[in-house]
């Protein structure tokens, strides 16, 4: 055995950057098919159907791809899954997971896929439920020595974000069933009114940790623009359980929801040039570099939401405005979608080159 033999012998071998890339795997990557679902879906309401079926068949593959990937990552770096699960920084970005389930759901229903639609909406169901008590009881009770309020974080929107998508999730399977729309009418009430109660609680977390610790331009991530897709949500939520069929839940609440809705959406639009405005202090004043990560698909489901809480709103109601500006952003939401989608594959393309210049 020659010197150089014994060498490579001597020096372990590095781990794959699939491993690194499956150990590091965002809990928050189900936005992926959140914001390529509500595209597809917002594409769909104004016809143009071809690229919303593409945008489909990519949400369908990436929902699939993301289960095997969590559970792989579940089996294989178990303790990285319960750091996740237990850090106040990450653990509500598994939210994702019922969010984009109830999504696909949605579009698939919009396709005709009654049977699916419903087994999704109620795996969607069972996960928010679990989900709603596990990881608030996993975030606030584990302890660390550091405070949870300097913690608070964007992604805390995506619980109220989950309770809003079940809640449409709900409205578009009970034509599906025969019996139980009452308690069908029942949940989709619960979760929009546990999604609104959820929102504000988290507005007052997420103010308070600014007040009392300040944020930083590397501090103000994607994920803070949940804080409009939450409430875009909840528009589009609140008008579909107005549409729903007659129920006595429904029925107390209908006129309360229908009081809310123009105003969540005036609310959303307000939040717009915030964030726009937070994010030139970001990249542009203060120059933290733009690169691709997985938060970014935050940003597409946001935008894409609050495009289809306009046609929805502007229709529903009669507000040609409201629905032009609607139409708009959904052209903003597909280039958004495009730019994140383009560097999501250029990224993962690049990783792997460099992988194999390295191991060779």
């Amino acid at each position: 055995m020659d010197e150089r033999q014994i060498k490579q012998r001597a020096v372990p071998s590095k781990p794959s950057a699939f491993r690194g890339v499956l150990e590091h795997l965002s809990p928050g990557y189900f936005a992926l098919t959140m914001g390529t679902g509500i595209v597809s879906v917002g594409l769909h309401e104004v016809g143009w159907d071809l690229l919303s079926h593409i945008l489909l068949v990519i949400a369908a593959v990436s929902y699939v791809l993301l289960w095997v990937l969590y559970i792989w990552r579940a089996i294989a770096f178990r303790a990285a899954m319960k750091a996740d699960l237990r850090g106040p920084e990450m653990a509500f970005a598994y939210f994702t997971v019922v969010a984009g389930t109830d999504v696909l759901a949605v579009r698939l229903g919009a396709e005709g896929f009654g049977a699916i639609c419903l087994a999704l909406v109620t795996l969607a169901t069972l996960l928010w439920f679990i989900f709603g008590y596990v990881l608030p009881w996993q975030v606030l009770l584990s302890r660390d020595g550091k405070p949870i309020l300097s913690r608070v974080n964007g992604t805390w929107f995506i619980w109220a974000v989950a309770s809003q998508s079940l809640a449409i999730g709900m409205s578009i399977v009970q034509p599906y069933v025969a019996t139980g729309k009452s308690l069908i009418g029942l949940v989709a009430v619960l979760s929009w009114s546990v999604g609104v109660a959820l929102y504000a609680g988290v507005a007052v977390l997420v103010l308070l940790r600014i007040v009392y610790f300040g944020m930083t331009p590397k501090e103000f991530e994607p994920p803070y623009w949940v804080a409009m897709g939450a409430m875009a949500i909840a528009v589009v939520a609140g008008a579909k359980i107005i549409a729903m069929e007659s129920t006595p839940m429904v029925e107390a609440t209908r006129v309360l929801i229908a009081g809310t809705v123009a105003a969540f959406w005036g609310y959303c639009l307000w939040l717009i040039p915030v964030l726009v405005g937070a994010g030139v202090w970001r990249h542009v004043v203060h120059r933290i570099p733009l690169g691709y990560t997985p938060t970014l698909w935050s940003i597409v489901f946001p935008v894409g939401m609050f495009a289809v809480a306009s046609i929805n709103l502007g229709r529903a109601d009669s507000l040609p405005v409201v629905e032009a500006i609607g139409d708009g952003s959904l052209v903003v939401a597909v280039l958004v979608w495009a730019l994140v989608f383009v560097a999501m594959i250029r990224h993962y393309v690049m990783l792997g080159w460099r992988s194999r210049v390295v191991a060779s």
